[in-house]
């Protein structure tokens, strides 16, 4: 039997307003990502995830979605989507859509119909209900996820659910019209011939039904992680996924969904995870690990012990970007390309977040250009998301850096014309060369039948390494050189200058990583 594309694809995700922008008027579109697809065909990626593109008054920049079945005209349209789609086909790559089933937008005309008419089915659909006492104050204590109450009132006095921005009502998935809905959703882009589908909160959908409030927080702790108990990971949604499941196994065998499961409990996010559920969910634990070979070495380990083949993430649109949590600049991207190297060597499917490849730091965004939601609703409390989401720097001498001609929705980081494809492009020793030369080696290892099963090789304490088939990958955290007895290997591939094969030991930089036939 063929091996299902999904298992050891490299997924590129594509924030979409900040991609390329076709029309100048400074915010990514369809018609962009159109004509930069031959970027990512060169990179070597296998798949594109787009963030939503559906018609949204962008509250939550698209995550607030008004008409899951159409396109935001910001975008496109949809046979723009549907050129995009055909192009990406024609190139080798896949195409994966993100769909938002916890809530719609409030401009949604479900939404619009139930504060319309507190007797209609539509408010049924979502989760309202009366306020304590005389009914002037919320239901419980819940905390959104963006700060503040997770409720507003309605004219008529009643109260709805948001767990993030108060134009993102949460749906009622008690109510079995949500779910025929969300087929007919995920029917129609399945027609319309995507390959998968990224689940936005995945972990959601369900709420505690007894409403009771939750408990008090402990000094320090974030009162939205107090909610998150009544909130996230309910039992009852795994059911949802097997309906989903058995939808899409009903289409062409390759058709994938991959759930956002934002949870750090291994055993809990595999769950999520089977031939009835979900094909693939995300694991950020990787992500949540600092530069230190025991740290991350105990992160692998769970990893490869409960998915078979699983994820990994280091970066997205939510995250700061991984190039500053490691420290920043050129250590940042170092050790950045270090893990990312050791990660691409082992079973399952990287997700890499647009700009991953130039080495990109987060960008330090003024506070009167911030949009996110979440900056907003805290008074600034939390920094918010917007520095991971700036534009893509294409051209260093163009204006708007090829991004745009116009102003761009967003201001660059600082390093992005230093940073730009351009640029990158005629640097052999660039981050984006390095990443281009990982994804070709890695291929041609899985076209030769690289196993799942991988073997973790005794080392030195500041190095990790491991065997895959013929491959062997060998990550150094250390500040100095290391050797590394490996009889019989033959250096593939380094992220940094230094690395040498001698007499049966190998010599790995500090911060880098160094792929080996064994």
């Amino acid at each position: 039997m063929m091996r299902e594309w999904w298992r050891d694809a490299v997924v590129y995700e594509v924030y979409v307003r900040s991609f390329a922008d076709s029309d100048g008027d400074g915010v990514g579109d369809l018609e962009g990502i159109r004509s930069r697809l031959p970027h990512l065909v060169s990179l070597g990626v296998d798949a594109v995830w787009l963030t939503p593109f559906y018609p949204s008054p962008m509250a939550d920049h698209g995550y607030d979605v008004a008409d899951y079945c159409d396109v935001e005209p910001l975008f496109g349209d949809l046979p723009a989507f549907d050129r995009l789609l055909a192009e990406a086909h024609e190139q080798g790559l896949r195409v994966i859509v993100d769909v938002v089933p916890n809530h719609t937008s409030s401009a949604h005309e479900w939404f619009r119909e139930a504060l319309a008419d507190p007797t209609s089915p539509a408010r049924s659909r979502y989760v309202f209900r009366d306020g304590r006492g005389d009914g002037s104050l919320p239901p419980n204590n819940w905390q959104s996820v963006f700060g503040g109450d997770a409720w507003t009132r309605v004219p008529d006095g009643q109260w709805y659910l948001h767990m993030f921005d108060e134009g993102q009502p949460d749906l009622d998935w008690d109510n079995r019209e949500v779910h025929e809905e969300f087929l007919r959703i995920l029917r129609f882009w399945l027609d319309r011939g995507v390959d998968g589908f990224r689940i936005d909160v995945a972990h959601s959908l369900y709420k505690n039904p007894a409403m009771d409030d939750a408990r008090d927080p402990l000094p320090g702790e974030d009162p939205g992680d107090v909610t998150s108990a009544h909130v996230w990971d309910r039992e009852e949604v795994l059911a949802v996924y097997e309906e989903w499941r058995a939808l899409l196994d009903g289409y062409t065998p390759d058709r994938m969904l991959v759930g956002e499961v934002f949870l750090f409990d291994v055993p809990r996010i595999a769950r999520y995870v089977s031939d009835e559920r979900l094909h693939q969910a995300f694991n950020f634990t990787v992500m949540r690990t600092e530069w230190d070979a025991p740290a991350l070495r105990t992160t692998l380990r769970e990893a490869l012990a409960h998915f078979s083949p699983g994820t990994w993430v280091l970066s997205n649109h939510d995250l700061v970007r991984h190039v500053t949590r490691y420290g920043g600049g050129s250590l940042g991207r170092r050790r950045g390309l270090a893990v990312s190297a050791l990660l691409f060597a082992l079973p399952g499917s990287p997700y890499l977040y647009q700009g991953e490849e130039l080495g990109l730091d987060e960008a330090q965004v003024p506070r009167d250009r911030k949009q996110d939601p979440w900056f907003l609703r805290t008074a600034g409390a939390n920094p918010g998301r917007d520095g991971c989401r700036t534009p893509i720097p294409w051209d260093s001498a163009a204006p708007g850096l090829g991004f745009t001609t116009g102003e761009p929705w967003l201001p660059f980081g600082e390093d992005a014309a230093a940073l730009a494809v351009d640029r990158q492009l005629t640097d052999s020793a660039s981050t984006l060369h390095a990443y281009r030369r990982l994804l070709s080696v890695r291929r041609a290892l899985l076209d030769e039948g690289l196993p799942d099963e991988v073997a973790e090789l005794a080392t030195a304490p500041d190095v990790l390494a491991y065997r895959r088939g013929p491959l062997v990958a060998v990550l150094n955290t250390a500040a100095e050189p290391v050797q590394v007895e490996l009889p019989g290997a033959v250096l593939l591939e380094a992220t940094a200058e230094g690395a040498a094969v001698a007499a049966g030991i190998v010599t790995v930089p500090a911060a880098a990583t160094v792929w080996l036939r064994a």
